[in-house]
């Protein structure tokens, strides 16, 4: 996990519409409102300038020379590196035919014209947060990602009490890829994130926290006193659970069968987990997020190296 420094700077908006007037009326208030603002005249020009310097949003007039509002829409999203861009569309008034189009085409949103400032602030705003809480979210799990996981971890940093980072994954899970495929993988993951959650809920107050970071990697955020309480309830959770997921045979076994490239057969364990926690107490502070993150990965090294699912817990004093 790193650092957003982008984090930070306000939000890019790009103006796509050859009306001057209209142009200008939208790019002034929506500086007015703490945005930064780029202009195109037509979707050409647009997605010249995207090339250079990515917006976080676009609004597009519908009707435009060279390439229109529908089409540049259509190119945005056909091309990976912008298919997440929110995209509102200007749309005259009355024209529902418009409306359908702009959506059909992968619009997030549309504008009717002529519109008040108040109503464009509001779509603009509206859209830019359904945005970003999407892409904080793990499409897998609807657990919070990456960007979200740092947040918390610097808020529990900064806020001075007590709290303890668990980093979690999921040993030999390559195995389960390598045997079954990545649809059953899926699933295991989608398993450890249902115990998890459990284990968190039950864990009562305060609230800890559950994170996704990608992959077979989770974090949860709690008090100290949460950790083996929490964590113990989760390995066994998972590890009865994940025994359901295996085929019968090999679940009986206790071992799946891979072949290496060369046809030789090699025996995996079945899954069990990896927890390492670093804490934050009057014995020990952190002052940067990256420190505790860096701290809890090292202990899910140590873990790694012992048999069967393993809490490592850091208990040096003292200053990092």
């Amino acid at each position: 996990m790193s650092v957003d420094p982008g984090a930070d700077r306000p939000d890019l908006i790009l103006v796509v519409d050859d009306d001057e007037d209209i142009a200008r009326f939208v790019e002034f208030n929506l500086r007015l409102h703490g945005f930064e603002v780029m202009h195109a005249r037509d979707g050409q020009e647009a997605l010249e300038q995207i090339q250079r310097e990515r917006p976080d949003l676009a609004v597009v007039d519908l009707m435009m020379p060279r390439i229109d509002g529908i089409e540049l829409t259509r190119r945005l999203r056909a091309d990976p590196m912008t298919t997440a861009l929110p995209v509102i569309m200007l749309t005259a008034r009355g024209m529902t035919a418009d409306k359908v189009l702009g959506l059909t085409a992968g619009a997030d949103d549309y504008l009717v014209k002529p519109f008040d400032t108040a109503e464009l602030i509001a779509r603009v705003s509206s859209t830019l947060r359904r945005n970003k809480e999407f892409r904080e979210v793990s499409p897998l799990t609807g657990l919070p990602g990456n960007s979200r996981v740092r947040r918390e971890i610097s808020d529990r940093v900064r806020g001075g009490l007590d709290y303890a980072v668990g980093y979690i994954d999921i040993d030999r899970f390559k195995s389960v890829n390598d045997r079954y495929g990545f649809v059953r993988g899926d699933e295991f993951i989608s398993a450890l994130a249902r115990c998890l959650n459990r284990a968190v809920v039950s864990a009562g107050l305060p609230p800890a926290f559950l994170g996704h970071i990608g992959g077979d990697d989770f974090v949860i955020v709690c008090a100290p006193e949460q950790v083996l309480p929490l964590t113990e309830r989760a390995v066994v959770d998972f590890e009865k659970t994940a025994d359901e997921l295996y085929d019968p045979q090999d679940r009986a076994r206790g071992y799946v069968e891979l072949k290496d490239r060369r046809g030789n057969v090699r025996k995996a364990a079945l899954v069990t987990l990896s927890i390492g926690v670093a804490q934050s107490n009057a014995d020990r502070r952190f002052t940067d997020p990256l420190e505790v993150i860096a701290v809890a990965s090292e202990m899910k090294t140590v873990a790694k190296s012992q048999p069967g699912s393993y809490v490592a817990i850091d208990r040096r004093r003292g200053e990092v």
